[in-house]
């Protein structure tokens, strides 16, 4: 097939890889000018791990991850107020753990296809029409091509699933959470083997030691009624600002490293729940087609294992395009439901909303 694939973070790319090993043609589409980087950082176990070791990743993402020895929960002047050993995570994975930037993640999945397809940056899908033989692409720079198949992967605001299927408000579920993830430039508290939790009721900050002198900050906050967050950056910065005003710990430091920040990200905590994922000889993958929202813990993991169930139902269908897709739907529905499922349950215990919860 000559398959479009338009979205260069995590299910993209995965997914390129398999399609490849298979004898595909494959093109890979993205509206940012380049490959984004820094993003918060995930656990990286399970299955995910385990597609990543068939890969040939794992040497690659040891070398860019973390080991972390605990997650430290503290109050007011960085008092230890909790936490646990990881440890114990260790034991239960048999030491198939590992925690790592998910723009890290991204890259080396991007860098396993690069050299083997076209890869278009600053450009995007901009009109779809489909006919039984495939879909003909027109893109936001003007040019057009023929492809047997497209494959929505942008995340959790796919263009591809508003041209195919409608508005991000059908499918878009809300939890109540904004978050926001950026790194800061010679950090002065740095603590190489924890992840450090600060919370407040209805809001919390966390930090993380990177590689190379930079620190992780992770702020979440609780927005029931769902604020209107804004598109430039400076806003976004002031929404931080004004949401986190008055918080203790290190959190004013944090808020002064968003100065130095150049890799802000700000983003509502949401679910995308579909009961189709494919179109005709269109089709959304990870994030675009079954989003388990941030506080899930293993969006990339779920985005790497969908990329590899549908290429292989198009290695067992043949040439069956809408065979190849309704397989992929009917083997991963009921499994990504039962995790979005699990999200919402955790999602009040992880930002609490009072002093006492937090105790």
């Amino acid at each position: 097939m000559d398959v479009l694939i338009s979205g260069a973070g995590i299910a993209g790319p995965t997914l390129a890889w398999w399609l490849l090993k298979d004898g595909h043609k494959v093109t890979i589409v993205d509206k940012a000018p380049s490959l984004r980087t820094g993003g918060y950082v995930i656990d990286f176990w399970g299955k995910g791990y385990d597609l990543a070791e068939r890969m040939g990743l794992m040497p690659q993402l040891e070398r860019v991850g973390y080991h972390v020895k605990r997650v430290q929960f503290v109050g007011e002047g960085g008092r230890p107020r909790g936490g646990f050993d990881v440890e114990v995570l260790d034991r239960v994975t048999n030491g198939r753990f590992i925690s790592l930037p998910r723009g890290e993640l991204a890259r080396a999945l991007f860098e396993a296809v690069e050299d083997r397809v076209q890869a278009v940056f600053g450009d995007e899908i901009a009109a779809l029409e489909e006919d039984r033989d495939g879909a003909r692409v027109r893109f936001a720079s003007g040019g057009e091509r023929f492809f047997d198949l497209v494959v929505g992967a942008e995340g959790i605001h796919s263009r591809t699933r508003e041209l195919t299927f409608g508005p991000e408000e059908q499918f878009e579920r809300f939890l109540g959470y904004n978050f926001a993830a950026y790194t800061i430039p010679g950090y002065p508290q740095r603590n190489s083997e924890a992840y450090v939790m600060y919370g407040e009721p209805g809001r919390q900050a966390a930090r993380f030691t990177l590689h190379g002198n930079a620190s992780l900050a992770l702020l979440i906050w609780r927005d029931p009624k769902g604020t209107a967050i804004p598109h430039d950056e400076s806003g976004q910065k002031a929404l931080i600002c004004k949401t986190f005003a008055g918080a203790g710990w290190e959190v004013p430091a944090l808020l002064e490293g968003l100065d130095e920040a150049s890799d802000l990200y700000l983003d509502r905590v949401s679910q995308i729940r579909m009961e189709h994922w494919h179109q005709g000889t269109v089709a959304l993958v990870g994030d675009a087609a079954f989003a388990p929202s941030f506080l899930a813990g293993q969006g990339s993991a779920l985005a790497m294992i969908g990329a590899y169930v549908l290429a292989g139902e198009f290695n067992g269908a043949g040439d069956d395009i809408p065979l190849a897709l309704a397989n992929y739907q009917r083997r991963l529905f009921a499994f990504m439901h039962s995790k979005q499922e699990a999200a919402v349950k955790m999602a009040p215990s992880f930002v609490l909303s009072t002093e006492i919860g937090l105790t």
